[in-house]
């Protein structure tokens, strides 16, 4: 009800009564009362004056499931959507609606995350600051092996949705990050549940520095978001639903199969190809030039000693923080 009252509030540029809210919503003027002062505690500032209703003034910069659902029309990605206030982490989450459910294909968002995760067990700072955090529940028939085709998929699609809404040229830093320039503005995180031959479910996390204005000291220099490349403030909602939409049309793609031209496209925006890479993988470093990506998309590295193909570890890239 809360949801129909601010649809309605949205729809006029004037006042509108309590009186008629309550008869078109079938409710009594007590309780259109009680729904405003909750969208009033939300952050929204509702002008309300005697003998003339309400009036919104403003809207917080919070995501919208109508907004954000109205744009879609997938068959797979986004069947299901979850919008959160706060949580521990989306994937955490993602995780346990995996275990109590089969959602298959499900998003789940959060306007700030306590406990968010990078790779490697790093935190991931995502404070409601206007960054873009969510996961990606979805039950792949494929080996434990293939996975890494999921994060590879995430990536470009993530990359493709932000060049399109935004213009800017967003670039991936394989495996699983996306970059302005030599800035990171998005990490992708995958993790899944599995037994030897089959894999239960697949869980991607996503964080997107939106509208970020600031970073916490240690990676203000290395980090950027998509409001301090543009200067303009961006609308979270419409971008988590461009960003579903791509991975609907990438993820089914590349579920089916890594193909030529999958992995071709995948490449054209890869920043990582070409540049002076340094892999640590255990106690060993290995260093040399990105030259190519596998059909199973694994980093092709050439080296003094030959080419080494990496599917894993800590990649440094030469120029990208």
């Amino acid at each position: 009800m809360k949801t129909k009252i601010l649809a309605m509030l949205r729809e006029t540029s004037d006042h509108i009564s309590g009186e008629e809210l309550s008869e078109r919503l079938g409710i009594t003027r007590s309780a259109v009362w009680k729904h405003i002062n909750t969208l009033k505690a939300e952050g929204y500032t509702i002008d309300s004056v005697r003998n003339k209703g309400y009036k919104l003034i403003d809207s917080p910069d919070l995501l919208d499931f109508d907004r954000i659902s109205s744009q879609l029309d997938t068959q797979y990605i986004g069947s299901k959507i979850i919008l959160l206030r706060s949580t521990d982490s989306t994937n955490e989450e993602a995780k346990r609606i995996a275990q109590k459910s089969r959602d298959d294909g499900t998003i789940i968002a959060a306007e700030e995350q306590i406990a968010g995760k990078g790779r490697l067990g790093r935190s991931w700072s995502s404070g409601a600051d206007g960054g873009l955090y969510f996961s990606l529940l979805i039950r792949p028939e494929l080996p434990p092996g293939d996975i890494s085709s999921i994060t590879l998929a995430s990536g470009y699609a993530v990359c493709l949705a932000i060049r399109s809404f935004t213009g800017l040229d967003a670039r991936i830093k394989w495996p699983n990050d996306i970059i302005i320039g030599n800035k990171k503005l998005c990490g992708i995180l995958t993790e899944m549940a599995a037994q030897s031959d089959c894999i239960d479910y697949v869980v991607t996390g996503i964080g997107i520095n939106v509208n970020n204005v600031s970073f916490p000291e240690e990676i203000s220099q290395k980090s950027t978001s998509l409001y301090l490349e543009t200067g303009t403030k961006i609308n979270r909602s419409d971008l988590l639903a461009e960003v579903i939409k791509r991975l609907d049309s990438v993820i089914s793609s590349f579920l089916v199969s890594l193909s030529i031209d999958d992995i071709e496209n995948f490449k054209s925006l890869c920043a990582t190809i070409g540049r002076q890479v340094s892999v640590k993988r255990g106690n060993t470093e290995l260093t040399g030039t990105a030259c190519d990506i596998t059909p199973t998309g694994e980093l092709i590295i050439k080296t003094d000693s030959g080419e080494v193909t990496v599917n894993s570890g800590e990649v440094t890239v030469q120029g990208i923080y």
